[in-house]
């Protein structure tokens, strides 16, 4: 079998990738406290650019320090970053895969409250209905350093000599924070009609190529459907955006000098559809839930009592709002096809790929122009190598159980379902390779 679709070259505005699969952007607590990176998300990011993929997005990188979703992820929100964010660039290059910067800010969607900061920014004062660590609406001063924080990130990812920039603004995190009906309340210029709900972002594509100019790649994640009522027992109000209107986002973006599209969904982080699994890793969650209590997540309680107590019951509403199980591969395509068909730009789609055939299929027929993909690659940092020798599927594919990242608060990135290794000791060995080589050498 051959797929010659996902190994012809992906060419943007600004950037030729050798193939058309990406890894998403995914990455555990590797780095130090104070935002500073180290050796193991160096290591981290080659074991994927080994694999093959043809570019590489990295994980939420905040462009401040409030705009953090846990500490121990590495930031660019100061020059003195910059020369890590090279050794990271100079360190995948090696390998002919290209690496984009996901330029990030959490808002009021946090997973861990660091020191320094005990209440978040967004478009509104209400806490996210999951985790509820306390927010602010944000003033128009505070926009304005945000929109300059996202400039500056740019440009120091352009002298790191990285290939480009992504803006995170799917999922929950603080552009979605303002594009949605469902989570935006604010009666100023930053909220109401779509076009002032998208004022921020605009702004921000704006400025970065202010800053950066336009012969340097920027790409924009957006959900294209938020799902945001998806689960009952938040009781979380109106669906959010309808695709007509991310349909109508994605072509100002594109007008304003976004050079692609990635496509993703939902409103919330994590979510049945984003990332869709077969079951809810319940025990996973209940241990993360517990930390969160005592950081000072007001609905933080609620979620775990509900997680230890009524298992169950989280698991059958999960479950109802999640695609089913043989549908959770490709689930965003036809999503991803109504904007491609609206944009001039390259579309990219993430949703659980891990079939040569189906992600071939899907860029013949138009779906989209490339693929990003997480779990599966965590399972098989050689999936990309898989298709090369024109087999399917990995002999061991990734299973959507989610234990990944019901894990990836409190330990390290890794595969955590038991089955795929022939022993407990042989998965934490795996998961440990994040470390080798070690700091300091």
């Amino acid at each position: 079998m051959t797929f010659d679709r996902i190994f012809q070259p992906l060419k943007f505005r600004n950037l030729t990738v050798k193939n058309r699969v990406l890894r998403s952007n995914v990455s555990g607590r590797f780095d130090n406290y104070d935002g500073s990176g180290n050796q193991a998300r160096i290591n981290w990011e080659v074991k994927f650019a080994k694999g093959g993929v043809g570019a590489i997005v990295s994980s939420f990188v905040p462009v401040h320090l409030r705009g953090r979703i846990v500490p121990n992820y590495a930031m660019i929100n100061h020059d003195r970053t910059i020369p890590f964010w090279r050794a990271v660039g100079r360190a995948v290059h090696e390998y002919d895969c290209k690496y984009i910067l996901q330029l990030s800010h959490g808002g009021r969607q946090r997973d861990i409250n660091g020191v320094e900061y005990p209440v978040g920014l967004s478009s509104t004062s209400k806490s996210d209905p999951m985790h509820g660590f306390k927010c602010e609406s944000m003033t128009t001063s505070q926009i304005q350093e945000t929109v300059n924080a996202f400039a500056e990130g740019a440009r120091r990812a352009r002298e790191a000599g990285l290939d480009g920039v992504e803006l995170h603004g799917a999922n929950g995190y603080l552009i979605t924070q303002f594009l949605s009906s469902a989570i935006n309340d604010r009666n100023d210029e930053y909220g109401g009609a779509l076009e002032n709900r998208a004022r921020l972002v605009l702004e921000i594509v704006r400025a970065i190529r202010r800053r950066v100019g336009d012969d340097f790649h920027l790409q924009m994640k957006i959900s294209v459907q938020e799902h945001n009522d998806a689960v009952e027992f938040f009781n979380r109000g109106p669906s959010g955006n309808t695709v007509e209107e991310s349909v109508q986002v994605c072509q100002w973006l594109a007008e304003a000098g976004v050079d692609a599209i990635h496509v993703s969904s939902g409103s919330f982080f994590p979510h049945p559809r984003n990332p869709a699994g077969i079951d809810l890793p319940v025990e996973e969650l209940t241990a993360i839930y517990d930390g969160m209590i005592s950081g000072g997540g007001d609905q933080a309680l609620r979620t775990y009592l509900l997680f230890r107590n009524l298992p169950g019951l989280a698991r059958r509403q999960w479950n109802k709002a999640a695609p089913p199980p043989d549908q959770i591969e490709g689930q965003n395509l036809p999503d991803a096809r109504r904007v491609k068909a609206a944009v001039s730009v390259p579309v990219i789609c993430t949703g659980g790929f891990q079939t040569g055939s189906l992600i071939n299929t899907a860029i013949a027929r138009g779906d989209c122009d490339a693929v990003s993909i997480a779990r599966p690659l965590i399972a098989n940092n050689d999936l990309v190598e898989v298709f090369r020798r024109g087999q399917d599927r990995a002999d061991r594919p990734c299973t959507y159980c989610n234990r990944c990242l019901g894990n990836v608060i409190e330990n390290p990135l890794g595969c955590y379902e038991a089955s795929r290794f022939p022993s407990r000791e042989a998965m934490i060995a795996e998961i440990m390779t994040v470390f080798d080589p070690p700091p300091f050498v």
